[in-house]
């Protein structure tokens, strides 16, 4: 008997789900840039080739600077050939002056001329002659250039380019147009065909860096944080193409390569030891392709128009659909870069204090017994953790919001059991929808009509975890705010409190779609196609579940939501993570680079999946992952449902040890990480750093990702190899690093060979500063919350420091109204003094804590001192030598003050005598 098609490929599908490998990454399945029109269009353009021209040149009411691009006419020169015909219509042009000397360009088509449709964009003295000038704060003013048109920044005193639009000559801009007859404007990749009914509607231009050495961001790919060239001379095998913007649910992806993955972020970060930094932000949706030219890209090419010797980095961007709203942003040094940057998308969410700590989750913990014998054996090997997860297979056949009522019988008992030890758990929902007419979420869904549309209008079916699966259309803010009322505790029963979410699968993930994806003429809210929006969908689905959490708490509780794929502003909802990696030395290595990359465009709060996701980690690399991970913002082991259990006891006892010892170094670093994630809060500045925004005229640090800035005041190196002996690192500055495992010290501004010890990677204190600690060992961080704090003191060559610790409620908004303690530590003249760090009217009375100072540990202070005076209590302590750590084995001792009876929200003194 023949069997239904429909029938072959469920089995085809459930052979999917068994064989994990069937999804590993395959080049062919996903398109390269020849394969895609609009990318091969763009690349195959010369210098010069645009010839728009800016007339009509104004000032609007509003104090924008507007113009009309248009088509220059070639002159006729006395030529009998007919003149030239113009094809296109007029485009707008607007430059407006942002906040902190922000530049915004905005193109667009004149709505006034009835183009087919309004492009899709998301939301955020008359003709001056040659050039029209708008001036910005500081000391920077925009130009736009008439004839041939061109935009940039510059420098107000000298004249120096900072940024620019079009220097190369390579704008181009698609305009929308009626379908004529034979006009054939499909597209086909596989067995999928784009119907296209607008047709090419794309943009491209050209964006130059002045005084760059490297340039780094447009996330999420995995490669080095200085992004390589992709066309030009010597590029280097594997990327001749442009890096893809495009988000994909990409299975065991490669260590190396420009291809997209989860997210999109087109934002990129320049840096040069002579200008300092500058960015430059395209707010746009749709596919991305973006190349970096190497040096002599346009060599020979006699149509540009800047001197062809200025040092610079030149890049073509392209995108399928959108208009121009690109921003400049002029720095001039790397941290004011990402504060003006965040100033447009948003800074990042400050999270709650759990989830700062280490996660333990799993495709799947089994059932509600092997969730608390996990738990149990935590407690039992004393390793803490404050997050247990659960991923699909907990649902009733793949239905969120929903328990599988035989493996979780009782989820609400469960939660609270892991809640009385100060835990949490957290449970994926994805936006794919199981059609079932007798599940809840599906009838109210299909009923409303809140569903995506596919190219006929009727309500898009895909394939995902479920089977036949309808995609929410979280584009309209009103089915947003539904998404979001779900996660009450009427609607999503068997949750509590302790209980907060696992965005998934939100590229959006299609596995019968192109690309495992959705359809680009697929129709959302308005008759927006998909191709106009794809890159943000997962954004307003995180966005709509971070809502959801708020509103389940009545506005009192900060929301934790996990989100695969992102977009600019994602920052302002949850943490995000780097997908689907695999246990291997590789990446280990590339997950440093990434999350950095996620920090420069505003995305602090990231991780890797410790161990990776995929495959059978050997110990010695399950190890080294977990002394690296233990100092990402977002610390969460995860496994494939396949690989073998990996709990951090099932490795023998030294294995557990040093496994244990990774992860109290994390919750020992909590009020110091709980202060960084309180920085980027405020100022956008990210939570780690590369070495180079730290130390931005060391041009050794420019190519370095291999070592991270914890702040500024931790250095951090990972061991990237198999049983190594020795690693080498680079200690930047001009002054002294205090290694975290004995206190030694070691000059900055060299290289130094260490042994490979197989109890940490190598961390560095830098000279200078205060790093605030908590030293006693918990069961998970609320735990902590009465504890101690210990001020290690890393004095510099002048004997001085400085630090800083931030402290709140750990969960509720409060601190938005000042309900928080911010203290500034400096220690100068032999004398440490404690000050209020926070702004006038802040703090007071709303928000208090008893904690208490337990020791304050001296590095670089000889010969040791005997005592010491406190003010204003006239106390005299004495100081002995006491260990660095609280760790096994030996430790050197260095002089400390024990129990100086302090409390940490005070003013007080500290006079070494």
């Amino acid at each position: 008997m023949k069997e239904s098609p429909n029938l072959i490929f469920h089995v085809l599908f459930l052979l999917l789900l068994i064989s994990p490998s069937v999804f590993s990454w395959k080049k062919d399945e996903f398109r390269n840039c020849n394969q895609t029109p609009f990318c091969k269009r763009a690349r195959s353009r010369k210098p010069g080739a645009c010839n728009l021209i800016a007339t009509e040149v104004s000032i609007s009411d509003d104090g924008d600077l507007i113009a009309k691009l248009i088509t220059k006419i070639p002159e006729n020169n006395g030529s009998q050939d007919p003149p030239v015909e113009v094809d296109s219509q007029p485009l707008l042009l607007t430059i407006s002056v942002y906040q902190d000397g922000i530049l915004r360009l905005k193109i667009d088509e004149d709505q006034s001329l009835n183009p087919p449709k309004k492009r899709f964009e998301e939301k955020i003295d008359n003709d001056l002659g040659f050039s029209s000038v708008v001036y910005l704060d500081g000391d920077y003013e925009g130009v736009l250039r008439h004839d041939p048109f061109e935009v940039f920044v510059r420098e107000r005193g000298n004249g120096k380019r900072v940024l620019s639009i079009n220097s190369n000559g390579l704008f181009d801009f698609e305009q929308l147009r009626e379908k004529k007859e034979g006009d054939d404007w499909e597209e086909r990749f596989r067995s999928h065909t784009d119907t296209r009914p607008y047709g090419p509607q794309s943009i491209s231009f050209d964006v130059s860096f002045f005084g760059a050495d490297i340039v780094s961001g447009i996330p999420e790919h995995a490669t080095s944080l200085a992004l390589k060239p992709t066309s030009g001379p010597g590029v280097e095998d594997g990327f001749s193409e442009p890096y893809r913007l495009f988000n994909l649910d990409v299975f065991e992806y490669l260590h190396e390569s420009p291809f997209g993955l989860y997210g999109s972020i087109p934002f990129m970060f320049s840096h040069g030891k002579a200008r300092g930094s500058s960015g430059f932000f395209w707010l746009n949706a749709a596919e991305m392709q973006i190349d970096v030219f190497g040096t002599g890209w346009n060599a020979g090419q006699d149509k540009i128009m800047m001197p062809v010797d200025e040092k610079r980095i030149d890049t073509l961007w392209m995108s399928e659909a959108g208009v121009v709203d690109a921003f400049f942003f002029v720095g001039p040094g790397p941290k004011d870069v990402v504060r003006q940057y965040t100033s447009v998308t948003g800074r990042p969410a400050m999270p709650q204090l759990f989830a700062t700590a280490y996660h333990q989750c799993r495709w799947n913990y089994r059932d509600e017994e092997d969730v608390f014998g996990v738990d149990s054996k935590f407690d039992e090997h004393d390793i803490p953790y404050d997050v247990l997860w659960l991923d699909i297979e907990h649902t009733d056949g793949k239905r969120y919001f929903t328990w599988d009522k035989v493996l979780f019988p009782n989820p609400e008992e469960m939660q609270n059991k892991l809640a009385a030890k100060g835990r949490h758990m957290v449970t994926i929902v994805d936006p794919h929808i199981k059609r079932d007419d007798n599940y809840y979420i599906h009838k109210e869904a299909s009923d409303n009509g809140y569903y995506v549309k596919d190219a006929s209008n009727r309500d898009f079916d895909g394939w995902c975890w479920p089977g036949s699966s309808s995609y929410v259309d979280v584009v309209n803010p009103d089915i947003r705010s539904w998404w979001a009322d779900k996660f009450s505790y009427g609607n999503y029963v068997g949750s509590t409190p302790y209980l907060y979410i696992w965005n998934d699968m939100n590229e959006p993930s299609v596995f019968n779609g192109p690309e495992v994806t959705m359809p680009r003429d697929a129709l959302h809210f308005g008759g927006t196609e998909h191709r106009e929006l794809h890159n943000a969908y997962g954004y307003y689905f995180h966005m709509a579940t971070s809502n959801g959490l708020v509103k389940r708490e009545n506005g009192k509780d900060r929301p934790f939501v996990l989100s695969r794929a992102f977009f600019p502003g994602t920052q302002r909802y949850g943490a995000v993570w780097t997908g689907d990696n695999t246990a291997e030395w590789d990446h280990l290595r590339v997950s440093v680079p990434m999350l950095l990359t996620l920090g420069l465009t505003g995305i602090s709060f990231s991780g890797a999946d410790v161990g990776g996701f995929f495959g059978n980690p050997e110990p010695d690399l399950l190890v080294r992952w977990y002394q690296l991970g233990a100092y990402y913002p977002f610390f969460r082991a995860h496994a494939h449902q396949d690989t073998k259990r990996r709990e951090p006891w099932l490795f023998g006892e030294r294995n557990t040890q040093l496994i244990r010892e990774a992860i109290h170094t994390r919750y020992m670093f909590l009020p110091y990480f709980y202060t960084l994630f309180r920085e980027a809060n405020v100022t956008g500045t990210p939570v780690i750093r590369p070495l180079w925004m730290e130390f931005p005229a060391d041009e050794e640090t420019f190519s370095n990702d291999e070592a991270f800035m914890v702040g500024n005041g931790l250095l951090v190196q990972g061991v990237y190899t198999e049983r190594a002996k020795h690693v080498s690192v680079y200690l930047p500055g001009d002054q002294s690093w205090y290694d975290l495992r004995n206190g030694a010290t070691y000059k900055g501004g060299k290289r130094h060979k260490f042994e490979a010890l197989e109890d940490s990677v190598p961390a560095f204190q830098r000279a200078g500063t205060i790093i605030p600690r908590k030293d006693r060992f918990r069961r998970s961080s609320t735990q902590m919350d009465k504890d101690p704090y210990t001020l290690v003191i890393a004095l510099n060559s002048s004997k001085e420091a400085e630090g800083e610790l931030y402290i709140d409620d750990g969960k509720s908004f409060n601190f938005e109204n000042g309900a928080y303690i911010h203290r500034h530590f400096k220690f100068s003249n032999g004398k440490l003094t404690s000050s209020n760090a926070a702004p006038s009217g802040a703090g007071g009375n709303k928000f208090s804590t008893d904690c208490t100072v337990e020791r304050i540990i001296l590095l670089g202070l000889s010969p040791a001192p005997k005592s010491a005076f406190i003010e204003p209590s006239n106390q005299k302590v004495g100081i002995e030598m006491g260990p660095l750590t609280i760790r096994p084995g030996k430790n050197p001792s260095f002089a400390t003050i024990r129990k100086p009876n302090v409390r940490i929200a005070d003013n007080w003194t500290i006079k070494i005598l």
